[in-house]
């Protein structure tokens, strides 16, 4: 086993502070060194009719790809080109209205700069990310951000840290503009991400997941053992309160039982729904998104919501079916 450099393992929150420090300060660095080459590579992949080639070799691939996921995510369609099989046919996926990103942190990565008069020929126009102004890469490109660091978080200054983290900071820094041009809402970004949370909340609606079957629903004179054999039988901690027709005069929950049990035991049995309910329950029509319901409940500090329409009953709705 190698042997360690420190003497106490403790002293190891004294590097992460080394490293954190440096690798924020090389991302605050690039704010005064941000020029009109952003702002035109901004209006070049937003103003573009093809996608986004992102590409790189080593890390500033790897960073490539998150970039290139995060870009798709955002109304950007993307791709990632990776620059050693591009000379071995994946070419082949460039458009001529296609833009390209190239990173590499030195500027003269051998495999990416093989690809670059291709790169230039195949697509509409090349965005080069490097920490080298005067690298080949930044100087063969038609445009070109600076991202350079003043060193990276090894202690050898050899291991792309800093280098790196300011890379995916100036990416993301160019997606989110191109996605508040174009005016990308949160209901956009949820068609792109269906399994996720915010995607579920904001395209499913009310009617695809409430409770529907044996709702426990109980009319205002029945009696509280009813009641309470009613909201057991139901498993939803609650009962419907309906008095004339179908629309509901109110609702009942476990917290109204056990209150009444506590403030009114000497009479408990001889309740009925309506001394305990409360009146005018709050509905939802079964159209309407989770991420409304969810917004309602947090609001009026409830837990479930009534699902009606047309004075009919559908279902109902809880905050623990959306969360």
């Amino acid at each position: 086993m190698q042997k360690s450099n420190t003497n106490n393992i403790q002293d190891m929150k004294v590097s992460a502070i080394n490293t954190l420090t440096i690798e924020a300060d090389a991302i605050t660095s690039l704010i005064d060194r941000l020029d009109q080459s952003f702002n035109d590579a901004v209006s070049f992949i937003f103003q573009s009719k093809g996608r986004l080639i992102i590409t790189g070799m080593g890390k500033s691939g790897v960073i490539g790809m998150k970039l290139t996921a995060t870009f798709s995510s955002t109304g950007t369609p993307s791709f990632f080109l990776h620059p050693a099989e591009a000379i071995h046919g994946d070419l082949g996926m460039l458009q001529p209205d296609d833009v390209v990103l190239a990173l590499s942190y030195s500027g003269e990565t051998d495999e990416l700069l093989k690809i670059v008069p291709f790169l230039k020929d195949y697509s509409s126009g090349l965005v080069a990310m490097t920490g080298n102004a005067n690298s080949t890469l930044a100087r063969a490109a038609n445009l070109h951000i600076d991202v350079k660091v003043a060193k990276e978080a090894c202690p050898n200054n050899l291991a792309p840290t800093a280098s790196t983290t300011a890379t995916l900071a100036m990416g993301d820094a160019l997606a989110i503009a191109v996605m508040e041009l174009r005016n990308f809402k949160p209901e956009q970004f949820a068609r792109y991400h269906p399994g996720g949370s915010l995607g579920r909340k904001l395209l499913t609606k009310v009617a695809d997941i409430m409770h529907s079957k044996n709702l426990p629903i109980v009319s205002a004179d029945t009696p509280i053992k009813e009641v309470v054999q009613a909201m057991s039988n139901g498993r939803m901690g609650l009962v419907i309160v309906r008095q004339n027709g179908s629309s509901p005069t109110g609702i009942i929950t476990d917290g109204d039982l056990r209150r009444a049990m506590e403030n009114k035991e000497d009479r408990f049995f001889r309740l009925k729904a309506e001394n305990i309910m409360t009146s005018n329950a709050k509905t939802i029509k079964p159209d309407i998104k989770l991420s409304e319901a969810e917004q309602m409940m947090n609001e009026l500090k409830i837990s479930a919501l009534i699902v009606q329409d047309n004075n009919e009953i559908h279902g109902v709705v809880q905050i623990f079916d959306i969360q």
